[in-house]
């Protein structure tokens, strides 16, 4: 091949669709993503044949959290578990996690944490007080109540632990808000660093208790100032992940522009799939982008427009000028929420989206 041809933009656009086309098989076959089926089950117990109004739904799975009108705002309920060979192998971590995922729940809701309560099982009464001691210390730092729960050690048991939270809304950030014209940003904090060779990003070292709850507590403030509408917290499943399910809710869809998204230096799948410690989506009104954008000049913190919600019910990836379809969300529900559970599903359906 010359030179000339080596440099041909024909040639370029071919080697960006193969690089796309290659990044979406391999995001499509994340477990991560996989395990999200699970929360099928979840969805066969939803209402289905009664009209809901949008604070019944609220109350539902689906959101990052559980919301229950309450006042001049909403009470949130949430619960994490954690995997149980993470509670064996790294009491510390886990309890820490624990505490951290359920308070990004709250946050993606637009709400601030109160409390939370646990419960667990183990076999070791020494790993059981670890995991008990970085559960008060991660409550300690994000400044709420370490609340009662159950505790149960007894000889044979494998390690488990699941984790319930506590908060309040004023302005309720929902993902049953989105709307085909909203811009979809990316919220995260790219001062982090990696977990070793997992695709984990913490950005909690080197700050304060103080600096950690200012900026946990900012989905918060972007939804009292009328600036987001919905907002999801990147978890396990990476920003793909949490976008399908983000989007399940409504039926919409998303144009993605994947050269937007501001990422550490290195493999963009590992960050796609990556799970952050702090890290959100988040839908804005168009006539709200200058202010968004203007709320975090002076920031650490990246917070840029990464794509645009559409009607389509697709999530379509822009790669340098080449694009690709990575999900149908009417052809592939994930997790069996939304408008896909609410429509009458065939029995084959059902059993496909719990699968």
């Amino acid at each position: 091949m010359n030179a000339f041809l080596a440099k041909s933009p024909v040639v370029n656009h071919v080697e960006h669709q193969h690089e796309l086309d290659s990044l979406c098989a391999s995001l499509r076959e994340l477990p991560e993503i996989a395990a999200k089926r699970a929360i099928s089950l979840a969805a066969t117990q939803r209402d289905e044949l009664t009209p809901l109004s949008l604070e019944q739904k609220y109350a539902l799975p689906g959101d990052d959290c559980a919301a229950f009108k309450s006042g001049d705002g909403y009470q949130l309920l949430a619960m994490e578990g954690m995997l149980p060979p993470f509670v064996a192998q790294d009491p510390k971590a886990a309890g820490w996690s624990s505490v951290m995922v359920n308070v990004s729940d709250i946050a993606a809701m637009g709400g601030r944490p109160s409390a939370i309560v646990n419960a667990y099982w183990h076999h070791d009464s020494e790993a059981s007080a670890i995991l008990l001691k970085h559960m008060k210390r991660a409550c300690d730092v994000f400044g709420i109540h370490f609340a009662g729960g159950h505790s149960s050690i007894q000889s044979g048991y494998t390690p488990a632990l699941a984790v319930a939270i506590t908060g309040y809304a004023k302005n309720l950030l929902s993902c049953y808000h989105l709307k085909p014209g909203q811009r979809l940003f990316m919220l995260t904090d790219l001062t982090g660093s990696w977990h070793g060779n997992l695709p984990y990003w913490g950005c909690v070292q080197g700050k304060t208790p103080e600096q950690i709850r200012e900026q946990w507590n900012i989905p918060a403030q972007l939804a009292e100032a009328g600036l987001a509408v919905a907002a999801k917290d990147i978890s396990n499943g990476g920003i793909m992940g949490t976008l399908i399910m983000m989007l399940e809710l409504t039926g919409c869809g998303a144009d993605i522009d994947l050269n937007a998204i501001r990422h550490p230096q290195g493999d963009l799948l590992r960050w796609l799939r990556a799970f952050q410690s702090f890290g959100f989506l988040l839908a804005v009104d168009s006539d709200r982008v200058s202010a968004m954008l203007k709320f975090f000049q002076n920031s650490h913190l990246s917070c840029s427009p990464i794509g645009t919600i559409t009607s389509s019910g697709k999530i379509n990836l822009d790669y340098f000028g080449a694009k690709a379809e990575f999900w149908d969300i009417h052809a592939q529900p994930l997790t069996g929420m939304g408008v896909k559970a609410e429509a009458e599903m065939s029995e084959g359906e059902m059993k496909n989206a719990i699968r």
